[in-house]
């Protein structure tokens, strides 16, 4: 009953001069919320899985990188259930690009990211791999109707949901048994007083700000791209994507300030395989009909997805031992260049 008046007031909403600016205020103080919602999810995630003993490897590839995500993951699936698949896919594609052209492109220029090449070249080579298999699934559809993609599209079917979190659930159970066989232990942090009580209550609480600012952002999004007359799908692979990245990026910068570079790497890593295998396909999944797949991501998305990946697992090759400043100014490079395309191509 909430969702409905939420829907009805947003809608409600003039598409003039005045009505534009509100819309953009809402979406802003939407993200903001959001972030921290994903903030205080984090957090007592990482409090109670030290309280339990668990490895910080395991929490930065697993619970800290999910809980980085899951702006992406509400506003997708809520996108998805919605009908409006031009967010759902856009949001998780922009995502991906933001944070490796962004992300990792500022926190390689302020401080040199340090990384074990045995490690982040299989994460490297994953994350690639998940970006391929993405956009292949994409056409399976073109080769059995015969569409022409750039014009007409494509549709992401459901039974590939179902693949993509078969492979997270693979990937996961390897990074685990890596963890394990690496000699990882972690002993129970007993330093942190805080109530167990008030720790699942606050899980809580940033469980239910994330789910309330995340129905609150998707149709003040689709309601300010028909303002502006933008596709929704160029909006949430440009505006939402930075916006739910956000947590992804402060964690970052002041990750990359200390000095723990490989946090940095790590937690994107993880990112953008979730927003993959766990966004898409979580999205894809609860649609029995699939998701349609405008024609702008293979004109646009899709490729520049592609080519900074492409760029980062280079950099990652030709690096020893760090990712320094020049390949860092690439990647920023790139992902500016990828937003003004975007547009141009609306």
């Amino acid at each position: 009953m909430l969702y409905f008046y939420i829907d009805n007031i947003i809608g409600a909403i003039p598409h003039d001069f005045g009505g534009i600016m509100l819309l953009f205020l809402i979406i802003a103080i939407s993200i903001v919320v959001l972030g921290k919602g994903s903030d205080i999810l984090v957090d007592n995630a990482v409090k109670l899985s030290l309280k339990w003993g668990v490895p910080k490897m395991i929490i930065g590839a697993t619970i800290v990188s999910l809980g980085t995500t899951l702006p992406e993951f509400s506003v997708s699936v809520m996108s998805a259930i919605n009908g409006l698949p031009g967010i759902a896919l856009g949001n998780a594609v922009g995502s991906v690009i933001c944070n490796t052209g962004l992300i990792i492109g500022i926190a390689s220029i302020l401080n040199p990211l340090p990384f074990k090449k045995d490690i982040i070249d299989s994460q490297s080579f994953f994350q690639l791999a998940s970006g391929i298999l993405l956009i292949i699934s994409s056409l399976l559809d073109v080769f059995v109707t015969r569409m022409n993609p750039f014009n007409e599209g494509s549709i992401l079917p459901q039974w590939i949901g179902f693949v993509f979190l078969s492979l997270l659930f693979i990937h996961i159970i390897m990074i685990i048994k890596s963890a394990k066989l690496s000699g990882f232990e972690q002993e129970v942090n007993s330093a942190d007083k805080t109530p167990m009580l008030t720790i699942l209550f606050q899980l809580l609480l940033g469980i239910i700000l994330i789910i309330l600012s995340s129905k609150i952002l998707i149709p003040s999004v689709k309601e300010f791209a028909q303002c502006i007359h933008i596709p929704d799908s160029v909006i949430a692979a440009t505006v939402v994507a930075f916006g739910t990245s956000l947590p992804e990026l402060i964690t970052a910068i002041t990750a990359s300030r200390k000095g723990h570079g490989d946090l940095v790497l790590g937690n994107i890593l993880g990112a953008n395989v979730l927003n993959i295998l766990f966004v898409i396909g979580t999205s894809v999944t609860i649609k029995h009909a699939g998701l349609n797949v405008d024609k702008r991501f293979f004109i646009v998305q899709f490729p520049a997805m592609l080519f900074i990946l492409l760029i980062f697992h280079g950099g990652v090759n030709l690096s020893k031992g760090s990712i320094k400043r020049p390949v860092g100014i690439i990647l920023l490079v790139t992902y500016i260049m990828v937003i003004i395309s975007s547009y141009i191509f609306a």
